[in-house]
């Protein structure tokens, strides 16, 4: 967990625990004062000049004074336990940190870390490895766990994030993608909605070495364009997924097929939705129908 990075800016466990005498009393003063209000600028580097400098117990005893704790300042006391070999009270500890406006991510982060420190590696990951897993993305939650696990099949870690998440298996699809799980991504971009521009970036990438999966991108793109999702849509971005549809079905000689499916799509129903993608594809339909009939 890193939580000492202050107190090793000291450079030796002599001068932390001189900067700790100096520190502790007005900590224990701050921590003690009926003034709720009360604050003191120098608590963690306080805590962290504890532990570098080895005075465990007396870390774990100053905490103990900090009531409501935070977990900004009960790491420490994790660090402390870990460093007396307490695992097991450690876990516990960091358990009893879960609360108001406390970050449980980040708990469960400390509890894994610990087992797997421990060489628990199944329950660490069973326990905390998918909850603990943050990212800014949903490829990027699965790229933390998959580094943090990676003796465990990444086909297995996508399917236990994705029944984390009941009712978004579509925002999965860029994942198995990424793992050319082609099938499943094909499966998960038609379960729940998917960004039709995503869908249509993938049938541009693979249009040369995977046309099936290509196709379904495509297909998948059109139709939740007809059912109205996508962010700042336009006409442009409906003609880019059915022109991406019509060159994986010319490489698959369905051509036919997949226009006859296009048609039944944009004319299953009058929404606005809809009428917005007909509209769109209409002088390119039209073409397509005319050329047939002159052939």
């Amino acid at each position: 967990m890193q939580a000492f990075v202050q107190g090793e800016i000291c450079g030796s466990a002599e001068v932390a625990g001189r900067w700790t005498d100096e520190l502790v009393p007005t900590v224990r003063s701050c921590w003690t004062d009926s003034n709720p209000g009360a604050y003191f600028h120098g608590i963690t580097a306080c805590l962290s000049c504890l532990l570098v400098a080895g005075r465990y117990q007396e870390l774990l005893e100053l905490l103990e004074l900090n009531r409501p704790s935070m977990w900004h300042y009960r790491r420490y006391g994790v660090e402390a336990l870990l460093a007396l070999g307490r695992k097991a009270e450690a876990v516990q500890y960091a358990e009893a940190s879960r609360g108001l406006n406390q970050p449980d991510s980040v708990v469960d982060q400390a509890r894994e870390e610990i087992l797997i420190a421990s060489g628990l590696h199944e329950e660490a990951y069973q326990r905390y490895g998918l909850s603990a897993a943050v990212g800014n993305s949903y490829i990027a939650r699965f790229r933390a766990v998959a580094k943090r696990y990676p003796e465990k099949d990444k086909s297995q870690i996508l399917a236990d994030l994705i029944a984390t998440t009941p009712g978004e298996e579509g925002k999965w699809f860029a994942t198995a993608k990424e793992i050319r799980l082609f099938d499943l991504a094909l499966e998960l971009a038609n379960c729940t909605p998917c960004d039709p521009k995503t869908l249509t970036r993938a049938a541009r990438d693979f249009l040369e070495s995977e046309p099936d999966f290509a196709l379904g991108c495509a297909m998948a793109a059109l139709r939740w364009l007809s059912e109205g999702w996508g962010y700042e849509v336009t006409s442009a971005d409906v003609v880019e997924a059915y022109g991406r549809a019509m060159a994986a079905a010319a490489r698959l000689n369905k051509v036919d097929d997949v226009t006859d499916k296009i048609r039944q799509l944009i004319e299953s129903n009058e929404s606005a939705s809809t009428l917005f993608v007909r509209q769109s594809l209409q002088r390119y339909m039209w073409a397509r129908h005319s050329s047939n009939e002159g052939v």
